[in-house]
């Protein structure tokens, strides 16, 4: 048994790495900024949970201290041109630490990208060699896996994919759509990463990993089309399509948002494929042999038509929004805060009310107005947010920090208390909250719309939805009641 310290545990591979991490018999340490988001995760109670950011020395040597590997599995997938300076602050710290404590050796997950002049790169991918070059300098040895799109239930390159072939039959594209590309399956991912940890480096390695196949952009989507059941899509390559148009495409069009989408859709830019076999030297293939990208498929479409799906892009990328949480009522006082409450009894219990309020948002709706639920969520993609396209990881639970179309979870006590962080683009901070209470034989329920306006344009915004608000909420609290009191008596 050896010790794991993982950055990036709750991100999209670091959220499945761990408890894939525990299972094969490792102790695992995590570092996070919030314990509080890894609260309702399976795993929490079995890991050491190191509280700070990856830029503090003193967090990184806490995590580090007694570890045999350490995981960088963090990136700044931002539109902002200071991520490049916080990615190397991140591994410079990272590489010391590790230094510091004797760590075994580094592991780091970075994608695959041609042999290129660095000015040929977009920013990210430049980025994500510097972060190894770093790493390396650090003087230990640090094995980087260099993966191409990962593909699984969640994934961000999965759900561009997706959206992309479930809306568009006809889809003009930029002419990167024909570059090769070799997609590596996340469970494959996984198998690299967890096997690392059982390695001995005496020198820094860099490794590239991918899936069996190789494929054009354009295949990839036909190929999900036939593998969803769907028609193919018609794609059309375009010469004069720029990557930045491609993004705002991205984002109109799919959940991914704009922030997201360009150093996304900046990575596809080349052929991204394996160039060597230097893994096979250090790390057996699985087993049953690597997954084909039409497997990967049925196997994520398999999870999310199950409802199984562990981690997702959404929840790994907090957006640029303002993230305080919501303070107390009292401490509201003294500056501007606009409400809608709604209250009402109900004769279903608190149990009965509470699992209606916890299937909002997704492909249930928000029980009221769903085409102007849609139409704002348009609005919100139009100028580069999230809308409505997050969905929800899970269609029955939802967990601390999970996305929820363009919410977030803020707060959650099962039975009682549900508050959502609202992450789109308006001027301002608002919050959706949900709370429920016993009242003799059945429920009080408490609905309130709060926000924090910014200057005139906050409070501009909320006098032109009130009106709005006034239809909505209201019959959002009838409905949801009137669901939870039909569920009852179908007992």
């Amino acid at each position: 048994m050896a010790t794991a310290a993982v950055t990036g545990a709750t991100g999209y591979i670091g959220g499945r790495l761990v408890p894939q991490l525990l299972s094969a018999g490792h102790e695992v340490r995590v570092l996070t900024r919030r314990a509080d988001a890894l609260r309702d995760v399976p795993w929490r109670d079995e890991v050491t949970v190191v509280e700070g950011d990856l830029t503090d020395p003193e967090a990184a040597r806490e995590l580090c201290e007694g570890a045999d590997t350490a995981y960088f599995l963090v990136h700044s997938m931002t539109s902002d041109r200071s991520f490049e300076e916080l990615d190397e602050r991140c591994a410079e710290v990272l590489g010391s630490a590790a230094k510091a404590a004797g760590v075994d050796h580094i592991v780091y997950l970075a994608g695959l990208h041609p042999d290129a002049n660095e000015g040929e790169l977009s920013a990210h991918l430049r980025s994500r060699v510097h972060v190894g070059e770093v790493l390396e300098s650090s003087g230990v040895p640090t094995l980087t896996l260099q993966a191409g799109l990962v593909i699984g239930s969640g994934s961000a390159s999965f759900e561009m994919i997706r959206h992309l072939t479930d809306v568009l039959p006809v889809m003009p594209a930029p002419k990167w759509v024909l570059n090769q590309i070799q997609p590596i399956a996340v469970r494959d991912a996984l198998h690299y990463l967890t096997r690392a940890m059982d390695i001995e480096l005496s020198e820094s390695v860099r490794a590239d990993i991918g899936g069996p196949d190789v494929h054009s952009y354009a295949e990839l989507m036909k190929i999900y089309a036939r593998t969803a059941e769907l028609n193919e899509p018609r794609v059309i390559a375009l010469p004069v399509l720029t990557p930045w148009l491609a993004a705002q495409w991205v984002n109109l069009v799919t959940p991914i948002p704009r922030t997201l989408a360009i150093p996304l859709v900046e990575s596809l830019q080349h052929d991204c494929v394996v160039k060597d076999h230097v893994i096979d030297d250090i790390i057996a293939p699985p087993q049953e042999g690597l997954t084909d990208y039409e497997t990967s498929v049925r196997l994520a479409l398999d999870k999310i038509s199950a409802d199984r799906v562990e981690t997702t892009w959404a929840a790994a990328h907090p957006l640029d929004v303002p993230s305080e949480s919501l303070p107390s009522d009292p401490d509201w006082t003294g500056r501007s805060v606009l409400v809608d409450e709604r209250e009402r009894l109900s004769t279903a219990s608190p149990e009965a009310v509470f699992a209606i309020i916890e299937g909002i948002g997704g492909e249930t709706g928000y029980f009221s107005l769903s085409r102007a639920w849609a139409l704002r969520g348009l609005a919100d993609k139009l100028v580069g947010g999230v809308g409505m396209g997050r969905g929800r990881r899970s269609r029955g639970q939802l967990a601390l920090g999970d996305t929820l179309d363009w919410w977030r979870v803020e707060d959650l006590e099962r039975g009682r208390l549900l508050r959502l962080r609202a992450e789109m683009k308006v001027p301002g901070q608002a919050w959706l909250e949900f709370m429920v209470e016993p009242e003799g034989t059945g429920s009080r329920y408490r609905q309130r719309a709060i926000f924090f306006p910014r200057g005139l344009a906050g409070r501009a915004y909320w006098l032109g939805v009130t009106p709005f608000h006034a239809i909505i909420f209201r019959k959002m609290a009838a409905r949801i009641l009137a669901e939870a009191e039909q569920s009852s008596t179908r007992r």
